[in-house]
């Protein structure tokens, strides 16, 4: 919501230079934000033209495509902490500044790929710049939107980051179907140079006045642990077996890791992380919500794009257009959230936002090869309701818990647990749906050789692929891997949705209820530290 005229706190904590450009400020923040998450999501559409012999992939094998994703995944997960904490200490437009630079030369080099591993190789060097951009967008967003017009702001680039995981699909099938596989990363090389030129001419720089002694063991501690975790959520996804030695190590050995950096943080006296923070029910259950809605979100947006592609027969830019709703939806109501908030308070806003994602997913379980187009749409607008009314007001939960020089820690903070939440979503939600399949189709492929049959049962499209080899007699077992998919996706779809009530649970129990008029009335920024001098310049 705007601020009449004369009617601006009666502190202001932002510069009126920075005050007056703060929407176009924003309209970059959201550039930066849009390709980093779209590219992630583009990569998916590529992998079968990738995988093609020379000239038309690199032959890729269906692990190296898997690595190809999970190299990204892998660094931005396990940086995005430590990005944050440089940002409040050495400024955010800098880390901003270098996290895009980077992004954009990991894309340039990993358009002209070669081979297979260079590909993984500059995907990770994407992941450590896409790590540094993130936090520091919402950090920036912080520090220049006075406070009672931070939800706002925070609601417009929530809608953002929807917008990004709709499009990627629709902008690579574009792309796929007129230039060879490498423009879906050439494509990011100009957006990167635009968002650069805007960044230095608009964007303020800002820091913690005090960042105080810095704390290697915590930063090294969190590196180390989340890149164990996800390591080995990445790997229990791709065995579909949560029991490998490899795989429970990593994990086992990232949760004690993170355990020793939580002990450390709350004993040295120059913690990189508050631990205290986490004392506060409403920022611990804000946290957990981002989480848990993103491991139900991302589980059922892997088994749908099988759905809609494998079982369905639609193209990846077919499939990509029925996600449109979801980020109409996200676009529409993200930005208003903060209204409906005022009027009803966090906690029955979240909890019926986590209702309609958990409706989304069950709905799922009712899907067949025929269900009609319009239904698919429907359900995507609704979730997309429901999580814009999720994102908007834990990520404003998140983020004004903390004052504004911490800016930076609150921003990777809710990242770091968005990421690791969707990697867990995708990851165990995975297995369930490859162990169900797998259980269903076996006893249709006794026919074939054995090689092909331990091949055949990996997945549906491994399935489809041996039955195209048979030409009319494979259509049989084309009917058999639809339903043994149909099956495993509605136990998927339940178990997604059954995750999403346990975060209806957590936010109505923990978040806060509506906030009287008088307090919410006088919400300004009193106490809270002014950002740096230079951040009017």
């Amino acid at each position: 919501m705007s601020i009449p005229s004369g009617a601006r706190p009666a502190l202001p904590q932002v510069p009126e230079a920075v005050h007056r450009r703060r929407w176009a400020i924003l309209v970059v923040l959201m550039l930066s934000l849009l390709i980093v998450v779209l590219d992630n999501s583009i990569l998916n559409v590529a992998v079968k033209t990738i995988a093609s012999p020379a000239p038309t992939g690199i032959g890729a094998t269906q692990s190296e495509l898997e690595w190809a994703i999970n190299a990204y995944t892998l660094v931005f997960a396990g940086l995005l902490f430590t990005a944050g904490l440089l940002g409040d200490r050495i400024g955010r437009k800098k880390v901003l500044l270098f996290g895009i630079l980077l992004f954009g030369v990991g894309s340039a080099f990993a358009s002209m790929s070669g081979s297979p591993g260079e590909l993984i190789t500059w995907r990770a060097v994407m992941g450590f710049g896409a790590a540094f951009v993130m936090p520091a967008t919402l950090a920036v967003l912080m520090n220049v939107f006075e406070r009672d017009e931070q939800p706002k702001a925070i609601g417009i680039w929530a809608g953002s980051v929807g917008l990004a995981i709709a499009i990627g699909p629709i902008t690579g099938g574009l792309l796929l179907e007129h230039f060879w596989w490498g423009s879906i990363f050439l494509v990011n090389v100009p957006v990167v140079v635009v968002a650069l030129i805007a960044m230095v001419l608009l964007v303020p720089d800002s820091r913690d006045p005090k960042p105080g002694r810095t704390d290697p063991v915590g930063v090294l501690l969190s590196i180390v642990g989340l890149v164990l975790l996800v390591y080995g959520i990445i790997r229990g996804g791709q065995l579909a077996d949560f029991t490998d030695p490899v795989m429970l190590l990593s994990v086992v050995g990232g949760l004690i890791v993170l355990a020793a950096f939580v002990r450390y943080e709350k004993r040295t006296s120059h913690p990189a992380l508050d631990i205290t923070y986490f004392k506060e029910p409403s920022f611990s259950a804000a946290v957990a919500a981002i989480a848990l809605v993103f491991f139900a979100l991302m589980g059922v947006t892997f088994f749908s794009a099988f759905y809609m592609q494998s079982v369905r027969g639609w193209s990846a830019l077919e499939a990509g257009l029925l996600i449109l709703p979801l980020a109409v939806a996200q676009m529409i109501f993200a930005p208003r959230a903060r209204l409906v908030v005022d009027r009803f308070g966090a906690r029955l806003v979240c909890s019926v936002g986590m209702l309609l994602v958990a409706f989304g997913l069950a709905a799922f379980a009712l899907f067949d090869a025929t269900t009609p187009v319009w239904v698919l749409c429907v359900l995507f607008f609704v979730q997309g309701a429901g999580m814009a009314h999720v994102m908007t007001p834990v990520t404003v939960s998140v983020m004004q818990a903390l004052p504004r020089e911490k800016a930076g820690s609150g921003s990777a903070v809710n990242n770091t647990f968005r990421q690791v939440g969707g990697a867990l979503g995708i990851a165990v939600l995975g297995s369930v749906l490859s162990t169900v399949y797998r259980g269903g189709i076996e006893g249709h492929l006794g026919a074939l050789p054995a090689a092909a049959r331990q091949a055949a049962g990996e997945s549906i499209e491994a399935t489809l692929g041996i039955a195209d080899k048979l030409g009319p007699a494979g259509a049989p077992l084309v009917a058999a891997a639809n339903d043994a998919f149909l099956k495993a996706m509605h136990v998927t779809a339940i178990g997604s949705a059954a995750v999403a009530l346990v975060g209806t649970l957590v936010v109505a129990l923990f978040l806060p209820g509506k906030t009287p008029v008088e307090q919410s009335s006088s919400g300004s920024d009193e106490g809270e530290p002014s950002i740096p001098a230079e951040a009017g310049r």
